[in-house]
């Protein structure tokens, strides 16, 4: 029985999700924000130590000003909302990408929302914002250039935004969509990858621990026999 410490997740289907059940992409995103807290609260219960959300790439930045800046808001708004539940039940928050980009405000929230969580252990919640997996291969690159280090697996993997990270165990894509989407390319190279035919806001607890569970009957080889 493989042990689980890493989830990834590629939340897909929000805005579809809406237009289909209330025409409306806003209300489709409101309605993953509560499918992501069902998640986050099923880790906890079966103490997964890590769960990764993609919750905005680099190419999201295609997507129209104003839906961008209502996803910004929601997030905004989530955080500081949930901040002192974060830090009662013991969450910790880190954020994979580039976050220089976003407004003063929402980068005021979530660095104060770090600082405030960065002793907590008992599950680390990271959200890939303006994170791009090309991108942050070549990040590394450019680092281990200028720090004048060695090419080799180790030092690469030291300048990942996941450099503290162990690798995924599992990723999860829901959104009726079999791709990987410039999503931690280097670091599921051995994950189990559990494509589903539902868009984010209809994935529930009952989905999360069947795929949880597939998992843990699974025989991890690594290339052994």
């Amino acid at each position: 029985m493989s042990d689980i410490n890493h989830v990834a997740i590629i939340m897909d289907g929000n805005g579809r999700w809406g237009l289909k059940k209330y025409n409306s992409r806003k209300i489709g995103h409101q309605k993953g924000i509560q499918t992501a807290e069902k998640i986050i609260e099923a880790s906890i219960k079966k103490k997964i130590k890590y769960l990764t959300l993609y919750t905005f790439s680099t190419e999201n930045w295609k997507r129209p000003k104003h839906e961008r800046n209502f996803l910004f808001k929601l997030l905004d708004e989530y955080i500081k909302k949930n901040l002192k539940m974060f830090i009662k039940n013991d969450l910790k928050l880190n954020i994979l990408g580039d976050i220089s980009k976003f407004s003063t405000k929402l980068k005021k929230t979530l660095i104060t929302a770090i600082k405030k969580t960065s002793k907590n252990k008992k599950l680390q919640i990271n959200l890939a914002l303006n994170y791009g997996s090309k991108n942050e291969i070549i990040r590394s690159i450019k680092l281990i250039f200028k720090k004048k280090l060695k090419i080799n697996i180790n030092n690469f993997e030291k300048n990942l935004y996941t450099a503290n990270l162990p690798d995924p165990d599992i990723l999860i894509r829901t959104g009726k969509t079999n791709r990987l989407s410039n999503f931690l390319l280097w670091q599921i190279s051995y994950s189990e990858i559990f494509f589903l035919n539902k868009l984010w806001p209809d994935f529930s607890k009952k989905d999360y621990y069947s795929i949880l569970k597939q998992y843990q009957n699974t025989v991890r080889k690594y290339g052994n026999i």
